[in-house]
């Protein structure tokens, strides 16, 4: 019963690293359009490139400070404690110190006569009127110039 118990416990071992060794299937295509440029508005984008990191940070540090209190099971409550508490304060100290990107949404009306906005991060110098590629769909869509 033991032995049958390994061996199934060692095919499927087998089978998840097989399945991690396969090959990624290929990117797909970029599509690349041209247009013209009809309207640059000057906006922000929210960053949440460090999301969840001041809750990280504070709950170790509230466990760090939890240890220090008491001795047994009143330790682990108040470790406990710490945790939570020092990752909700994390979290807020985080959301009120979190600063917007300067971006722009730029309307470009393609060769094919269709309306798209994309908004982008500031880079290169655009202006209305100006030829450009859009480089990409939906949310990866850039716009670069011509």
């Amino acid at each position: 019963m033991l032995n049958r118990l390994y061996a199934r416990l060692s095919a499927a071992a087998l089978v998840l690293v097989l399945a991690a060794c396969a090959a990624p299937a290929p990117p797909a295509p970029v599509e690349v359009r041209r247009g013209v440029i009809e309207q640059i508005t000057p906006t922000q984008i929210a960053s949440n490139q460090h999301a969840g990191v001041g809750a990280v940070l504070g709950g170790l540090a509230g466990v760090g400070l939890g240890s220090l209190i008491g001795a047994g099971t009143g330790r682990d409550v108040a470790m406990v404690a710490g945790a939570i508490g020092g990752a909700m304060v994390g979290n807020e100290v985080q959301k009120k110190n979190d600063q917007p990107i300067p971006a722009q949404q730029i309307i470009v009306r393609t060769s094919s006569g269709v309306l798209v906005a994309i908004t982008q991060p500031l880079g290169q110098p655009l202006f209305v009127g100006q030829r450009v590629y859009i480089q990409g769909n939906g949310e990866s869509a850039v716009v670069t110039p011509q």
